[in-house]
C-alpha cells in the first residue's frame, strides 16, 4: 500500500473512531441531562424510577427530556452550519450567523412581541410557537435580504460583506425596537442570551427534521466544498456548478441556523469551534468533516446546558453565556498557539 494510500485509510479509521467515541459522549450526556434537575444531579436509580410517580415521571419526560435532547438537536443544527459556513467561505473564522441570520431572528421576536403584546416568560405553548415562528421567519428573511444586496452568491466577498452590514442594521432595529418598548427588554435578554428551557417535544422534531433534511442536502454537496478548498478556479476546471451549488448550501445555513435559533435563542461559539475541534483531531474531507462537527457541536452545548444547570443550582446560567465564555477562551488559546508557531488562524 502506497503512503498516500494508508494516509487516507489512517485518516478514515480516525474519523470513525472520533465520531463513535462523539456517540458515546452523546449517550452519556443524555443520560446524564435526564438526571440534572433544579437541587443538582439525582441517581440513575430515582430518574429510572420516575415510573412510579407520575409528578416525577412528568418532570422527567416532559421538561428535562426534551430540554437535553433538544440542546443535543440545537447543538448538532450549529456545528453543522458552522461546517457548511467555514467550507464555503473558505474561511475559518466563518459562523452559523455571518449571513445576518441572528440579527434576523432577534427583530423578529422583538417585532412579535411588540405586535402581540405579551411576554414569554408566562405565556401559553401558542404563543410561544409564534414567537418561534418569528424568530425562525426573521433569520431567514434576513439571509434573504443579504443575498440580494449581495446579488446572489457568486461573489463570497460581497457575500460577506452584505451579511455584516444586515447584521448590524437588523441588530440596531431590534436595539431601538427594545427601547422605545422596555417591557420586552427582559424577554429579549433571555433570547438573546440563549436558552433551553423551553425547548418541548413539538421543538425537538422541528429541529430534527431540519437536521435530517440539512445534513442530507450538505452530505450530497459535500464535493463542491472540497473543491471550493482547492480555489474557486480549481473547482471551476473540476466541471462543478458553483453557483447552484453555492446556492442550496446557502439554504442548508439559513435552514439550521434559523431552527437552531427559533428554538434556543442566540447560542454563541458552538457552530464556530466545533468544526475547529474536529480539524484538530482529524484532517478529512468535508463529507466526513459536516458530520463530525454536527456531533462535535450537539455534544458540547449539550455539555454546556447540563453545566449551566448545575453550576449554580437551583438557579442557571444562561447557557449562551457559558458557550460564549468558554468559545472564547478555547478560540483565544488557539490563536495563541497557532501565533506563537508563525501560523495563522
Amino acid at each position: 500500500m502506497t503512503a498516500p494510500a494508508r494516509d487516507v485509510t489512517g485518516q478514515a479509521r480516525t474519523a470513525f473512531v472520533l465520531g463513535a467515541g462523539l456517540l458515546l459522549v452523546s449517550a452519556a450526556l443524555l443520560l446524564l441531562g435526564s438526571a440534572a434537575g433544579s437541587t443538582g444531579f439525582e441517581s440513575m436509580r430515582q430518574v429510572l424510577g420516575a415510573g412510579h410517580d407520575p409528578v416525577a415521571r412528568q418532570i422527567v419526560w416532559d421538561i428535562r427530556l426534551p430540554r437535553t435532547v433538544g440542546a443535543w438537536l440545537a447543538g448538532a443544527l450549529l456545528g453543522l452550519a458552522g461546517a457548511v459556513a467555514q467550507g464555503l467561505f473558505r474561511n475559518p473564522l466563518a459562523d452559523p450567523y455571518l449571513l445576518g441570520s441572528a440579527s434576523g431572528a432577534s427583530l423578529g421576536v422583538a417585532t412579535a412581541m411588540a405586535l402581540l403584546g405579551v411576554s414569554p416568560l408566562a405565556t401559553p405553548w401558542l404563543v410561544r410557537l409564534g414567537l418561534t415562528g418569528a424568530a425562525f421567519v426573521g433569520a431567514v428573511a434576513a439571509v434573504l435580504l443579504t443575498l440580494a444586496l449581495a446579488k446572489g452568491v457568486q461573489h463570497t466577498l460581497r457575500l460577506l460583506l452584505a451579511g455584516v452590514i444586515v447584521g448590524v442594521v437588523l441588530g440596531a432595529l431590534t436595539a431601538l425596537l427594545m427601547l422605545l418598548l422596555p417591557e420586552v427588554q427582559q424577554t429579549m435578554q433571555a433570547f438573546m442570551l440563549g436558552s433551553t428551557a423551553f425547548v418541548g417535544w413539538t421543538a425537538c422534531a422541528l429541529m430534527a427534521g431540519a437536521w435530517l433534511a440539512c445534513m442530507v442536502v450538505a452530505w450530497m454537496l459535500s464535493h463542491a466544498l472540497d473543491g471550493l478548498a482547492l480555489g474557486e478556479a480549481t473547482a471551476l476546471s473540476l466541471g462543478l456548478p458553483l453557483p447552484a451549488m453555492r446556492a442550496a448550501l446557502v439554504v442548508v445555513l439559513a435552514l439550521a441556523t434559523g431552527a437552531a435559533v427559533a428554538q434556543t435563542g442566540l447560542i454563541a461559539f458552538v457552530g464556530l469551534a466545533a468544526p475547529h475541534l474536529v480539524r484538530s483531531v482529524v484532517k478529512t474531507t468535508h463529507g466526513r468533516l459536516i458530520l463530525l462537527a454536527s456531533l462535535m457541536g450537539a455534544v458540547l452545548l449539550l455539555a454546556a446546558d447540563i453545566l449551566a444547570r448545575a453550576l449554580i443550582a437551583p438557579q442557571e446560567l444562561p447557557v449562551g453565556v457559558l458557550t460564549a465564555v468558554l468559545g472564547g477562551s478555547y478560540l483565544l488559546w488557539l490563536m495563541h498557539r497557532r501565533t506563537s508557531r508563525g501560523q495563522v488562524l
